[in-house]
């Protein structure tokens, strides 16, 4: 799935070629991916909107239209296209977008997963997803106090509560496995009897794996890139995630594979005893 760096590169992408630009109207063929409103209304209200800004918020993607913000998850394996209306739609382009350039922004999606909301302004924070979402990795209020107290209680292995959206957002397995190696923290760690200086170095580290992430435009891994002719690079510096029976960069040993919370998880047993 799609994390945070992958979620801000497409956004990236995105923005070269969406902003300033006035959505004339919209084809729904999949209505599941309409997440909020219902699909007429969708359809009706996101005629004639500009668009202004492209930010992310957790692992969605957050377009400021006029009257509303449009979001986008991925979720597994979302992309975008951009097509002329006489461009033939492909099977798997369920939300086509018409510009007023004569281009298609079109969503795709081969498992239908992904999701498409159209929130009013004023209701933004008041709803889901934004009043589920955590601490951005960046936040200034990302601390480990913060954290103390978020993790005070939780008897899961760290490795599970990082991927805790409602805590800090944007982490997913990948750069959890990153982050915990880097921290020198045992993934079956339970999150309450981290240290302070656990708690400090997994900031450190998240925003250090993140910002690099980010900088190589995400990770490559199976069938997952973030549009097309677009791959990441991260996935050249990855230490442990999917280097199972391959030797540490750090210590030699070998890198060991679990599955922790039903998610494949990979450590070194030496540097995170």
């Amino acid at each position: 799935m799609p994390e945070k760096p992958e979620v801000i590169t497409v956004a990236k992408k995105l923005e070269r070629k969406l902003l300033n630009r006035t959505i004339q109207n919209v084809e729904v063929y999949h209505n599941n991916m309409i997440d909020y409103p219902s699909v007429e209304e969708f359809k009706e209200r996101i005629k004639k909107q500009k668009i202004y800004e492209i930010t992310t918020r957790g692992k969605w993607i957050v377009m400021t239209l006029d009257d509303y913000y449009l979001l986008f998850h991925l979720r597994m394996e979302g992309k975008f296209f951009f097509r002329t209306k006489q461009d033939e739609r492909n099977k798997h382009e369920h939300v086509i977008f018409d510009l007023d350039n004569d281009e298609q922004l079109r969503f795709a999606d081969v498992r239908k997963f992904g999701k498409v909301m159209l929130i009013e302004k004023d209701k933004i924070y008041s709803m889901k997803p934004y009043t589920e979402l955590g601490l951005e990795p960046w936040d200034k209020d990302l601390t480990s106090d913060y954290l103390k107290e978020k993790y005070s209680k939780k008897t899961l292995p760290i490795k599970s509560v990082l991927l805790d959206q409602s805590i800090i957002t944007g982490i997913g397995n990948i750069y959890a496995d990153e982050i915990l190696f880097l921290s020198r923290i045992n993934p079956l760690t339970k999150a309450k009897d981290l240290t302070d200086k656990n708690r400090k170095d997994i900031i450190e580290n998240t925003i250090k794996v993140l910002d690099k992430a980010i900088e190589e435009g995400g990770t490559t891994i199976r069938s997952y890139t973030s549009e097309e002719g677009v791959t990441g690079l991260f996935q050249n510096n990855l230490n442990v995630h999917q280097r199972e029976k391959e030797p540490c960069r750090i210590c030699n040993s070998t890198i060991i594979k679990i599955k922790v919370g039903g998610r494949g998880t990979y450590y070194c047993p030496k540097c995170q005893k």
